[in-house]
């Protein structure tokens, strides 16, 4: 057996095993796919993490073998039910060392149990005047229930901002706190840029004050070993998707105490004991706050999940994580024009970083060209990127079963990707020919004049393209054919909503010829050359034939869905949705 010195960051030094990392990728079916002709690398383990054959198995055989409703049926298939169910309860509280298995609530996600607190715990302990402290780092999840808790209790929020490292600003945190603070919720882990919080230091610190804290674990519970008893977390939170196990099941470890007094926060089945029209007697924990029919196969499921985990040797785990995060971080810092963003003295396996030659839609695109998975955009937590001045990031999140090879493969692309030369045309491509001039009418503004390329053009120089490289050039130099808007052009009120990348869109109508010409613009290169063919389709064209037109035929007839992630997708569509709803007011 190979083994290695491993030194952590805030842990003892440690002697461990190496992870046989190709051994647990044989349980991960969907690792073995291609992408684009290349084999799949799966950076986006921040978003989801696949799931292993255990789990698999498990919701096939629930499914096939017994399903039934759970508890209160006496027959065979039920009590099987209830007994795969409940052990998965049990398991849970195991795996995170919950006192008790009645403070494991089953929700359907972090963001439901959040909710769950602040409802039910919120809505009958605060008041006007009390005070809940967030930090900066927070998703969006950890975030908005607060702030809906706020305008029915009268209770504030203050937030505890980052030093420029990414790390939590204690000295400040000590300051907010106060004999009106009653609650702080704050993430273990930043999903964004991977900042470790001292959690358990907030929580002693909190409690000093008098407050209760509900941690949000979502990204901590793959990549660590979690203990609330240890910790002292009141509320404790995470998603099962995130950690190996199915979507659409989450849990909520709250302590018994505290759960007790808490009111019911939604009504229905299983939440009661007995009911009547003179009045309903609620059902013990955990399932006064489990109503209606849980998502059994879920549970089952996350219960296989951490039984998965559990068998994983966790220094090793997090020995081989923080290689592939070293590794990464140094590539992509000896690439000229790359930031990386968020440098925390103590960080989860997530590398966030900007470019600045390139836009993070269209790194995100290119890279998934190759088939390399990685997520950009504001990761759900815009006040965190508001702090950094930022519009979003590039984020490579990396899971147990990544390699070294694929940590290489993935910084070998992106300083390509640098040093490639994207908008060098073809010599018989020039751009100044392939722009249409508009002379018709005299009225149309000098601006509106230099038009994409017609449909024609661009169907001609996209066809019969091989391979994303090539494909993505001339998408690219299509987008370098647009006028450049600038200044007033690019006003809030040109501004598109819907869109990753900024979309800024302007119209004028022709009253001689009732045509509509349309400019539009993006700070992302790829959206650009998307644009183009959207304007081929539409300006210059009658009110009425702007209605009638489907954008989708054209993205068919020209082989471009391959090139529509779902964000650039509804991007695109946000853009249509205007150029029509243009076109309807002038009908």
């Amino acid at each position: 057996m190979i083994t290695m010195e491993v030194t952590m960051k805030g842990q003892a030094d440690t002697q461990s095993t190496v992870l046989d990392v190709d051994n647990l990728r044989q349980q991960f079916p969907l690792l073995s796919q291609t992408v684009h002709g290349h084999p799949l690398v799966y950076l986006d383990n921040a978003a989801t993490t696949q799931k292993p054959v255990s789990v698999i198995e498990s919701l096939n055989r629930y499914y096939r073998e017994q399903n039934a409703n759970v508890h209160r049926a006496a027959h065979f298939l039920s009590a099987c039910t209830t007994h795969g169910f409940e052990a998965a309860r049990e398991t849970t509280r195991h795996f995170i060392n919950a006192r008790f298995t009645e403070e494991i609530i089953w929700t359907r996600g972090a963001t439901e149990a959040i909710n769950l607190v602040a409802s039910s715990w919120g809505r009958s302990q605060l008041k006007a005047g009390d005070e809940i402290i967030l930090s900066r780092l927070e998703h969006h999840a950890n975030i908005v229930p607060w702030q809906l808790l706020t305008e029915v209790t009268g209770a504030t929020i203050r937030v505890v901002e980052l030093d420029d490292a990414g790390n939590l600003d204690m000295q400040q945190f000590r300051q907010l706190l106060s004999d009106k603070s009653r609650l702080v919720a704050m993430t273990h882990t930043s999903n964004a840029i991977g900042t470790i919080t001292p959690i358990k230091e907030v929580i002693e610190l909190a409690h000093q004050a008098g407050a209760l804290v509900l941690v949000d674990g979502s990204q901590a519970v793959a990549h660590q070993k979690v203990d609330v008893q240890a910790l002292g977390a009141d509320f404790y939170v995470f998603s099962g998707h995130k950690v190996y196990g199915p979507t659409g099941i989450g849990v909520l470890y709250g302590r018994r105490g505290l759960l007790e007094n808490m009111p019911p926060w939604q009504g229905g089945g299983e939440m009661i004991e007995h009911v009547s029209f003179s009045g309903t007697r609620f059902n013990r924990l955990p399932f006064k706050f489990e109503a209606g029919t849980p998502n059994i196969a879920g549970a089952i499921g996350l219960g296989k999940a951490l039984e998965f985990l559990a068998d994983i040797d966790v220094a090793a785990m997090q020995a081989h994580e923080h290689q592939l995060r070293l590794l990464v971080e140094e590539g992509l810092s000896q690439i000229s024009g790359i930031r990386l963003i968020g440098q925390a003295e103590w960080k989860a396996p997530v590398v966030s970083f900007v470019s600045s030659e390139h836009h993070n839609q269209d790194i995100g695109l290119m890279l998934d060209q190759q088939g390399i998975a990685v997520r950009t955009g504001h990761h759900c937590a815009m006040p965190l990127m508001e702090g950094l001045n930022l519009n979003g990031t590039v984020r490579a999140s990396f899971a147990l079963y990544n390699t070294v090879d694929e940590a290489v493969a993935f910084v070998d692309a992106m300083d390509k990707l640098h040093h490639s030369p994207l908008y060098i045309a073809h010599p018989e491509m020039n751009s100044d020919q392939s722009q249409t001039m508009i002379s018709e009418t005299t009225d149309l503004p000098e601006i509106f004049r230099q038009q994409a390329p017609n449909l024609a053009a661009i169907t001609e120089r996209l066809n019969g393209l091989s391979g994303w490289q090539e494909r993505y050039r001339q998408i690219m130099l299509l987008g370098k054919e647009l006028p450049v808007l600038s200044g007033e052009w690019r006003s809030d009120d040109a501004r598109l909503h819907g869109c990753e990348s900024s979309v800024w869109l302007h119209h004028h109508y022709d009253d001689e010829t009732m045509r509509l010409y349309f400019i539009a613009d993006s700070d992302a290169r790829v959206i650009r050359g998307l644009i183009a063919i959207v304007l081929a389709v539409f300006s210059g064209k009658t009110p009425a034939e702007i209605e009638q037109e489907d954008i989708d035929l054209w993205f068919r007839e020209l082989d471009l869905f391959n090139h529509l992630s779902p964000s650039r997708g509804n991007g695109l569509k946000a853009i249509v949705r205007e150029i029509q709803a243009v076109a309807h007011r002038y009908r």
